[in-house]
């Protein structure tokens, strides 16, 4: 996905009339990566790492001489920097995505992995404004939302301890990022699973707003289980909102082995909570 944004950031490879020799040299680069890392994945722990390894230097090293005769070249250093990452040499791919950035400062995918390197490096602030900034250069990519939120959620306390944001703003900008983000892919299941939870990180949350989210969830949920978990999670929104009947309504069609626990968990509570329906 990620390598699918960054060639539509060179307008050069959207349409091959218009491709340069350049061009063409990165597309034949991020095709061969794209195949490495398919094969990679699709090997797991069988994979043949002196191999993949080989392999990987050649890549770089198509990538070096690229870029020795294409030293302006932004998006070549965009990609390079996004492979460096992904074989483990984080230091060395900031690098490119930085020099990316130097030489055009709009390409949203390279804002985007440059916020990441930031928050894998623990700066979450420094890495907040390179999300945004993504999120500006392309409003409509549902990732850049996503990672957003993410961000924003588990480092709250920095964020709150910074001074700049107050629990309020900052539980506003994580729940819109999660909502547009679901908003935007509305079939990647992840995301609207992302959404739906996003109420529980928040001090003051809807849950009328939240039962809605589980509710439409379970709709899409493929298997069985899925469903189910759903209706667990339903079930806990119920609780929290006083309606005993309702929840004990959802409870008696869990009956999945695997979800047992979580569902006594919450007949538990059910016992214990007040009813206001």
């Amino acid at each position: 996905m990620l390598l699918a944004l960054l060639l539509l950031a060179l307008p050069g490879l959207r349409a091959a009339e218009g491709e340069t020799m350049a061009d063409r040299s990165l597309r034949r680069i991020v095709d061969r990566q794209r195949d490495l890392l398919a094969e990679a994945a699709k090997q797991g722990d069988k994979l043949d790492q002196e191999a993949f390894r080989t392999q990987a230097q050649s890549i770089a090293h198509d990538y070096e001489l690229l870029l020795r005769n294409n030293p302006n070249f932004a998006t070549a250093y965009a990609a390079y920097g996004y492979w460096l990452g992904k074989v483990g040499m984080a230091k060395e791919a900031a690098a490119m995505l930085l020099k990316a950035n130097q030489l055009d400062p709009n390409i949203p995918l390279v804002k985007n992995q440059l916020g990441n390197h930031l928050a894998e490096d623990g700066k979450p602030l420094q890495a907040a404004p390179y999300f945004i900034a993504a999120i500006k250069l392309a409003p409509n990519e549902p990732l850049y939302h996503y990672q957003l939120g993410t961000l924003l959620v588990e480092a709250r306390n920095e964020f709150l301890k910074s001074g700049e944001w107050s629990r309020a703003t900052l539980d506003q900008a994580m729940h819109h990022a999660f909502h547009r983000a679901a908003e935007l892919a509305p079939d990647r299941f992840e995301f609207a699973y992302r959404y739906a939870e996003s109420f529980y990180d928040l001090e003051r949350p809807d849950w009328d707003a939240a039962l809605k989210a589980w509710s439409a969830l379970e709709e899409k949920a493929p298997t069985t289980i899925e469903r189910q978990t759903m209706r667990l999670h339903a079930a806990n929104i119920c609780l929290k909102l006083g309606k005993r009947d309702h929840a004990k309504a959802l409870l008696a069609t869990v009956d999945e082995a695997g979800l047992q626990g979580q569902k006594q968990k919450l007949i538990a509570q059910l016992a214990e909570t007040p009813k206001k329906d």
